[in-house]
């Protein structure tokens, strides 16, 4: 049986990701912070899924959720490394530092650790690896400072893994989403649902189902092709012009 592993598996693009590999078959491997939402999907899904509290910027923790990996989900066929956040919207001069590091921490740091650790069977088993990144890797905006520029690690990282895994059969892909309506809002702006509400009315948003097909069909292509980077906006978004200050 075809196993997936996604971190952050606990709401939004992880738990949709989770979910749709589960209905199609595949057992998983969800990460999260939160054991009661991981305990839900376990009671709904049975064997199909093992579960592991696991907070990302604990390096130890990873170590030990890779080497307890029960024998029947040691052959990953796909890594999907999605769990990540955004902290504050301030800009950098008054932003906090502490959120920066838990930023670095959380979408460098864990991201690049698990990885590492799971690299070798990801090589054994010719695997797909998918590095949840976003627009604000390219795009930048105000108040995006160090989230933008997590991201944009996660899409370079993403490149040159590509080519240091080269001939290995291992396919990487980033994916780089625009406006998505997830708890991700909920958390930048410290649990203003009011605010969260405001940025999503009738622009049609992103959803993690959306992001969970993309990364079934990712899954699904033929082993001798690879999508590099999938930049996914709803058409409600596009693009603006260069802010000017005068004076």
């Amino acid at each position: 049986m075809n196993t997936l592993c996604v971190t952050g598996a606990t709401s939004g693009f992880g738990q949709a990701i989770a979910e749709k590999f589960l209905s199609e078959g595949w057992q998983v491997i969800a990460t999260g912070r939160r054991a009661d939402r991981l305990a839900a999907l376990k009671s709904q899904w049975g064997d199909a899924v093992h579960t592991a509290v696991v907070d990302m910027r604990d390096e130890t923790a990873i170590a030990g959720f890779v080497a307890a990996l029960p024998e029947g989900f040691k052959r990953i066929a796909v890594l999907v490394n999605n769990a990540g956040l955004a902290l504050g919207t301030s800009p950098a001069q008054r932003a906090e530092l502490a959120q920066w590091k838990q930023m670095i921490d959380t979408n460098i740091t864990g991201l690049v650790t698990l990885t590492h650790a799971l690299l070798p069977s990801l090589i054994d088993s010719k695997a797909l690896i998918v590095n949840i990144s976003s627009i604000a890797a390219t795009y930048p905006y105000t108040g995006g400072n160090v989230y933008g520029g997590t991201k944009a690690f996660v899409s370079q990282f993403s490149l040159g893994l590509r080519s240091d895994l080269h001939g290995t059969g291992v396919r990487v892909t980033s994916i780089e989403p625009g406006l998505a309506e997830t708890e991700f809002t909920l958390v930048r702006n410290g649990g203003d649902q009011a605010a969260s509400d405001t940025l999503y009315k009738d622009a049609a948003p992103i959803v993690g189902k959306d992001i969970a097909d993309q990364v079934w069909w990712l899954s699904q292509l033929p082993p001798h092709l690879n999508i590099n980077r999938l930049e996914v906006m709803p058409v409600s978004q596009s693009f603006a012009g260069f802010q000017i200050h005068r004076g």
